[in-house]
């Protein structure tokens, strides 16, 4: 859709009008209407959902956030006070900003941009601190950690919280702020186009019910996520085959933001071909509903190995912990034949599994005997699959001690792909299997921003009253993500954008 010119907008009825417009109420849009609040702005949040489905990708989070925390000292004080039994239990470590820069780093393939990296790593701890002054509570992360022999836990660094209540919690604590600090909230407002005053963006034209009208703003704020849920734009730019990603997040996740902003000659920055997309159960609904939150999440193949329908493996199941490797395994379950995989675990692999794998949704096999277990695997080639089994449970190392508690270093020996770390053999029964496709979270690419979330122009130029936050802001994630990592980035770039844009607000300033 065109933009809507100043001059066709004075036909309209304006019937808002704000210091600060927010488009979108995810994590993101949140952070940015309370730090404008905070500066004293006036603020308008318009959502296209209706308020029982508002809060964006938000709402389907696990809640994991990944921030700079300087050890147990600052994780007490984050969680409101650990008690004796928890401090017992847990080597809960530190994670240092070099720790932080040197994984974005490694799972980007280096590409991650300085500016949105620094933005990012050095504003997590602060942001977080003041994520729980405006309500949110937290709760140690055990469920990404180290687990130890004497069921001790030893934390990985990064994520080492997790919001209460999840994302449905951290939706709920933002929303509950925002509004008591004074911040408007129109639901089933449908963002169409940027407001075009002379070069100038001054609001943004709404669909609300049956009218478009247009909300007056000094300064407009987009953090209206991704195009995850736009199925044609996923085949456009992330390519053959991703129409049939089944979506983990918010349906409203259509790239209506970068739609209109690209539209106004802001620069797309980032990797527009990559995305957050993990393993994610066949029985899925091709979108997810709230209901359903993160059970059909099937991250835990590390305790297992993984086969395509032609019988294989296709990746390293144990090359790095969950938090650094879940989040390109999806597009990898894509590329393989029939868009499908298999999930396989022995008694004692199984029994490892997180609670969501024992769903009654859950695309589950069982048996006796692995010959059985293939059996009912349907479209795949049986006797590759035995034989693969059969060729990694002779590959293992029984010589390297098996530990859950690091990185063991137990591999296999000889096989073209090889299982880096944890490798048990697929041996004791009863056998089980999930069959598993993809699930796509957010989309990476968006919007070239500075360090005050101002959106800049293809000649690198600030497009006079336009900020962008949270996923809209491309340049920080490619290929793969840490995992923690987008919840905090929404936070840091939506403080950052609210603040940024009221002071300008305020200020008058162009």
């Amino acid at each position: 859709m065109p933009m809507v010119s100043a001059a066709t907008a004075t036909n309209q009825a304006s019937a808002e009008e704000a210091d600060v417009l927010v488009v979108g109420a995810g994590m993101a849009g949140l952070s940015a209407a309370i730090a404008a609040r905070e500066v004293g702005a006036s603020v308008i949040v318009i959502e296209k959902a209706p308020e029982a489905e508002r809060g964006g990708n938000t709402r389907f989070s696990n809640g994991a956030i990944r921030a700079v925390y300087r050890g147990i000292e600052d994780i007490d004080a984050l969680v409101g006070g650990l008690s004796a039994t928890e401090r017992e239990r847990a080597e809960f470590g530190s994670y240092s900003r070099e720790q932080y820069y040197d994984d974005l780093a490694h799972v980007t393939q280096y590409r991650s941009h300085p500016d949105m990296a620094d933005m990012l790593i050095e504003n997590s701890r602060d942001t977080l601190f003041w994520l729980r002054q405006h309500g949110l509570r937290f709760l140690p992360l055990y469920e990404w950690q180290f687990k130890l022999p004497d069921s001790r836990i030893r934390f990985s660094g990064g994520s080492a919280l997790e919001v209460y209540g999840a994302g449905e919690g951290a939706s709920e604590a933002m929303f509950r702020t925002a509004e008591r600090l004074g911040a408007h909230v129109f639901y089933r407002t449908k963002a169409l186009s940027l407001l075009d005053e002379k070069g100038r963006i001054g609001g943004v034209i709404v669909r609300r019910g049956e009218d478009d009208i247009a909300i007056r703003a000094r300064r407009v704020i987009l953090a209206c996520g991704g195009f995850e849920a736009n199925t044609e734009w996923r085949t456009r730019y992330l390519g053959p085959s991703w129409d049939l990603a089944k979506v983990r997040g918010s349906r409203f996740n259509t790239g209506d933001g970068l739609r209109m902003a690209l539209a106004c000659g802001a620069a797309p920055f980032g990797n527009w071909s990559g995305c957050h997309s993990a393993s994610w159960d066949l029985n899925a609904p091709d979108v997810n509903e709230l209901e359903y939150g993160a059970v059909f999440k099937r991250d835990d193949y590390l305790e297992g190995i993984v086969v395509n329908a032609d019988g294989e493996r296709f990746f390293d199941e144990g090359a790095d912990i969950r938090a650094l490797t879940y989040a390109k395994l999806g597009r990898t379950i894509l590329a393989q034949p029939g868009q499908v995989a298999w999930q396989i675990f022995d008694k004692h692999g199984a029994a490892r599994l997180h609670g969501e794998y024992r769903v009654k949704q859950s695309a589950r096999f069982k048996a006796d005997t692995l010959e059985a277990l293939v059996e009912r695997l349907d479209g795949m080639k049986r006797d590759a699959c035995l034989a693969t089994i059969k060729a990694f449970n002779e590959a293992v190392r029984t010589d390297i001690s098996y530990d859950p508690g690091k990185k063991d270093g137990r591999r296999t020996e000889g096989l073209a792909i090889p299982k880096s770390n944890w490798a048990l053999a697929i041996a004791e029964p009863p056998f089980e299997a999930y069959a598993v496709t993809c699930g796509i979270t957010f989309t990476f690419g968006g919007l070239r921003v500075d360090t005050e979330c101002c959106v800049l122009d293809e000649g690198g130029l600030r497009i006079m009253g336009l900020h962008a936050a949270g996923e809209m802001v491309g340049g920080l994630f490619y290929f793969n993500y840490p995992g923690g990592s987008g919840l905090m980035s929404a936070a840091v770039f939506g403080r950052i954008a609210g603040r940024s844009a009221a002071q300008a607000a305020l200020a008058n300033a162009f």
